[in-house]
């Protein structure tokens, strides 16, 4: 929903950049974000990694894949605002043929997020999974609040550039509701193209082993299913319980959404092609205060990316569709 006390503002107002400012009402659906989300010291290894990579596998396995499995801790900070951004247009009224002014105005939100694994399996064992403490990612990006001028209710963007070779930018629509969040339940990781009968289809080997032996990680004790390639929505979930939450902000944003896109070099391009992302951010305020008496927060996210690679294995045209999942729970442990 357009802003119009925003778009007057910064119609009157000079482009400007500044510190982000948690609770900048500037910000719009993003005013919460500014600061340092983390898992440490709180929820250490509450991020989850599943992905499956190309892989010269010996001739008895046939699979030429692995599935990566990883735990990991995360650092993600909100930095920068830049503030009444301008995109140039103008409307044509084609019954007279004049034109006015029709300026977008947006606010943007710069962010650095950088992962550190905690625990790394694979399957077939590669001898790549890596040790504890290895980077694992990083990325620089973007979030937009669009003021005005929006398409179909587009009020957010994301844009991320990661060190792979990938551009990414993701449109969608912000929200927020009374209470926790809405957890998508069992969503799967198995591919799509192939048959997904895991007891019966033995090109889903390395799915099945993480199924037989869920990937726990560095977590022990009784009662922890692990991360599961079937239902890798779980942990979320799990991470809720007995946790009061008084608001959640949602932020959904997806590359298949109007002029949104994932752009790649051309070995990514020809080798496992990242084709489409989408991601649900969840801001949550807790009933519990901090020191200085304002509500806790905390984050959680589940990213699928889809990678193309191999042919479909059902007998439709095109190339097998890899989900490449990620999930976490942080809190902010600074503004």
């Amino acid at each position: 929903m357009m802003d119009e006390s925003l778009v007057q503002k910064f119609k009157t107002q000079a482009r400007h950049r500044a510190p982000a400012q948690s609770g900048d009402e500037d910000l719009g659906p993003l005013s919460l974000l500014p600061g340092k989300w983390a898992n440490l010291p709180t929820l250490p290894g509450r991020g989850w990694n599943l992905i499956a990579l190309p892989f010269a596998t010996p001739s008895g396995g046939g699979f030429n894949y692995r599935v990566l499995m990883n735990q990991y801790n995360e650092e993600l900070q909100f930095s920068l605002v830049d503030k009444g951004v301008p995109n140039r247009g103008i409307r044509r009224d084609p019954a007279t043929g004049t034109t006015s002014e029709a300026d977008q105005l947006v606010v943007t939100l710069d962010y650095e997020q950088k992962i550190d694994q905690v625990a790394a399996d694979d399957f077939p064992r590669s001898g790549k999974a890596g040790a504890a403490g290895l980077a694992i990612h990083h990325e620089p990006g973007l979030w937009l609040h669009m003021l005005n001028e929006q398409t179909d209710g587009l009020d957010i963007g994301r844009l991320a550039s990661i060190p792979h070779g990938n551009s990414v930018l993701a449109l969608g629509r912000s929200s927020t509701t009374a209470g926790a969040p809405q957890i998508p339940a069992s969503v799967s990781a198995l591919p799509i193209g192939v048959s997904q009968d895991l007891q019966n289809n033995p090109y889903l080997e390395p799915y099945q082993h993480f199924v037989d032996q869920p990937f726990k990680g560095t977590v022990t004790g009784a009662g922890f299913p692990g991360f599961l390639p079937t239902d890798t929505s779980a942990l979320l979930t799990a991470a809720n319980a007995g946790v009061s939450i008084k608001r959640t902000t949602t932020l959904h944003v997806d590359t298949e959404v109007e002029s949104g896109g994932i752009v790649n070099i051309p070995f990514i391009e020809r080798q496992a092609d990242a084709a489409s992302m989408n991601s649900t951010f969840w801001i949550q305020e807790l009933e519990d205060t901090d020191e200085d008496g304002n509500a806790r927060l905390r984050l959680q996210y589940l990213q699928v990316v889809i990678l193309d690679f191999f042919p479909r294995r059902d007998g439709l045209p095109g190339l097998i569709r890899w989900p490449h999942i990620s999930i976490n729970t942080m809190e902010r442990v600074s503004d």
